[in-house]
């Protein structure tokens, strides 16, 4: 069935160098602009951030810095990028947390305007979220085919986990995992050890203040030094244990980065 449509929807993904919106760059941009009239256009290029793409980043996208060095800057297609997107509204997964902040910061950064007030904006994701629920009551409805009488009494809540997990096992047990993007992250098994791995593959502490980047080093995940090596940033600013240690995190979050100064935790 063809979306009724007034204006034009421009379908929109990025990949970046990173999620710091103010610090990492736009490095490959995709739309799709749905008409009106049912024609459908595309848009697709490759963009120099003019910085290096971390490892970490690369590994998840398949893009790395030698493969930009030749294409145009995100300043020199901006206004291709704006034509474009002249009187279209907006869809993609996510993109209110991501892909739109990303741009604009963008276009404010190459001194182009580019206005997203005036446009309706339809996240996929959000859609998602809010027609099938990510709670225990949506699960045991899912999975177990009974309503949840009593949810959030702790004894029914847990017997109705219980239910859902052996239902889960029951119903994916030896299926292939793989992620968001694609990345794959192993079987389904009746095993906690490897329930375990599945759903833990990237903890360092509870806050996820510190997270395992894919080669399992462990790398700080907020704040300036996002995706940086914790080890490597403790060794060039050891201020910087000190002030977490005195700071307003998780006595977890502490212990695990004290772990990792001594080296205890690698």
């Amino acid at each position: 069935m063809p979306l009724q449509l007034t204006n034009p929807l421009v379908f929109l993904d990025l990949e970046t160098t990173g999620t710091n919106v103010v610090h990492d760059r736009i490095i490959e941009i995709a739309m799709i602009k749905l008409m009106p009239n049912g024609n459908r256009l595309t848009f697709y290029k490759r963009i120099n951030p003019e910085q290096a793409i971390p490892i970490e980043s690369s590994l998840i996208h398949g893009i790395y810095t030698e493969d930009l060095k030749d294409k145009p800057t995100f300043k020199q297609i901006g206004k291709e990028l704006i034509a474009f997107l002249k009187g279209a509204d907006l869809a993609g997964f996510n993109l209110l947390r991501f892909d739109i902040p990303i741009l604009v910061e963008s276009f404010l950064r190459a001194e182009l305007e580019f206005k997203v007030e005036t446009r309706k904006i339809v996240d996929v994701q959000k859609l998602f979220h809010l027609m099938e629920k990510r709670t225990l009551k949506a699960a045991y409805q899912f999975y177990c085919q009974k309503e949840l009488d009593g949810a959030h009494n702790a004894m029914v809540d847990i017997e109705a986990t219980l239910e859902v997990l052996m239902e889960q096992i029951k119903r994916y047990e030896n299926q292939p995992v793989v992620d968001s993007l694609g990345n794959a992250l192993g079987i389904i098994k009746n095993d906690v050890a490897t329930l375990h791995h599945l759903t833990n593959t990237n903890m360092v502490d509870f806050a996820g203040r510190i997270v395992y980047n894919a080669q399992h080093i462990p790398i700080f995940n907020f704040g300036k030094h996002k995706g940086k090596s914790v080890s490597e940033v403790l060794k060039l600013e050891p201020s910087y244990y000190k002030w977490m240690i005195q700071g307003d995190f998780p006595l977890d979050t502490k212990r695990k980065l004290t772990q990792i100064k001594m080296g205890i935790i690698a």
